[in-house]
């Protein structure tokens, strides 16, 4: 009985980690790349850490040789290349690090397959992005869409897109990309929007914060459930030829709509009050009494910091194919469902810190009052 053996980048992200778990429901061998770092905890995998069939091994997108010893080693039937330098405010910040990983990061894993004649076995599924069509030129965008990138990262990513389907072309090799719209989840990163927003509603909520500072509140996303999307990332390689999917939920919100619904379920009302650099998010009502002092309240503001130098404001995927050819549901999770899932995690996490803060205050003041600690 031949064995599935999957090769993920960017295991410790938050696809990297939901994948992982599907993959090994699936029966398959799962290999994770993970960087060496000062700090071994990784919190989205620790759970799976010990589980037989899940292994870590240390290399990095950087380093061409440490990919090919790595794929000699695995000899994986499947590749997932999730790993990325994947904000688009820092790829602002650090351009070259992220047209290094993002754009030479997948010509290095495909030359690691090729290197270990590995081309007619493996499998390979590059993350592609939304942000490949930028400075939109049709809407909603689908696999024939013109791209426009208009980031560091997106132009990164571009590269990652073309030299994917020249090696298909060149080689004859399975190599896919799937275009991602967003894709959110309880375990995405603290710096990327939408988590900010269920965040902050549940720590105001829990008068742990005082206002949240946005960017542009008119800016459309198609925002899916990463649950959701890592089954179709898997659909593609089990799909009887390579082709490039556009993976989005065909459903476009604003910025402003998220967080409408993200402080709503966190028991709190927004009311909207003037336009652009001065519009404001106003506490209309609360659900819990105790927070009835924030009712008046300007819990939401815009601040230009966070205006990118060049703003993509129209992302909305068609999954039509993907729905056709895969027999994939996009809307398996609801957009409503997902921010709720959200901030019922974050509502969680805010009450938990704050406990374990107080026990640490605590214990401060009797090591304090021992002299343990001076």
């Amino acid at each position: 009985m031949n064995r599935n053996i999957a090769l993920i980048t960017g295991v410790t992200g938050q696809d990297g980690s939901y994948l992982s778990e599907f993959l090994l429901s699936k029966g398959y061998e799962v290999h994770g790349i993970i960087r060496r770092s000062s700090v071994d905890y990784r919190e989205r995998i620790a759970h799976l850490e010990g589980t037989p069939n899940f292994h870590l091994h240390y290399a990095d997108m950087s380093d061409s040789m440490s990919l090919v010893k790595l794929v000699g080693k695995v000899q994986p039937t499947e590749i997932y290349n999730l790993a990325a330098q994947s904000h688009v405010q820092v790829s602002f910040d650090a351009p070259e690090f992220t047209a290094d990983v993002d754009a030479v990061g997948v010509l290095r894993i495909l030359e690691a397959v090729r290197t270990n004649h590995l081309e007619n076995s493996c499998k390979i599924y590059q993350a592609s992005t939304s942000e490949l069509y930028g400075k939109v030129e049709e809407v909603p965008q689908n696999e024939n869409t013109p791209f426009h990138p208009y980031s560091p990262y997106a132009v990164a990513k571009l590269y990652g897109y073309w030299i994917i389907k020249e090696y298909r072309e060149a080689y004859n090799m399975f190599c896919c990309s799937g275009i991602l719209f967003n894709h959110e989840s309880e375990r995405r990163g603290e710096t990327f929007v939408t988590r900010k927003i269920t965040l902050a509603a549940a720590r105001i909520s829990q008068g742990k914060q005082e206002c949240l500072y946005l960017g542009n509140l008119d800016s459309l996303r198609d925002w899916g459930y990463a649950k959701d999307y890592v089954e179709c990332m898997w659909l593609i390689l089990q799909h009887d030829k390579p082709e490039d999917f556009v993976i989005a939920t065909g459903v476009q919100h604003t910025v402003r709509e998220f967080a409408t619904l993200a402080f709503h379920h966190a028991g709190i009302e927004l009311r909207w009050e003037g336009e652009g650099i001065n519009e404001k998010g106003i506490v209309a009502s609360v659900a819990d009494e105790a927070n009835a002092h924030l009712v008046g309240k300007t819990v939401v503001a815009v601040s230009e910091d966070f205006y990118r130098p060049t703003d993509v404001v129209n992302l909305w995927g068609d999954p039509t194919k993907a729905k056709a050819k895969l027999g994939w549901n996009p809307q398996t999770t609801s957009f409503e469902q997902l921010v709720e899932l959200m901030v019922a995690h974050d509502m969680k996490k805010v009450a938990a810190d704050t406990a374990a803060s107080e026990i640490r205050k605590t214990n401060l003041a009797e090591y304090l009052e021992k002299g343990i600690v001076k």
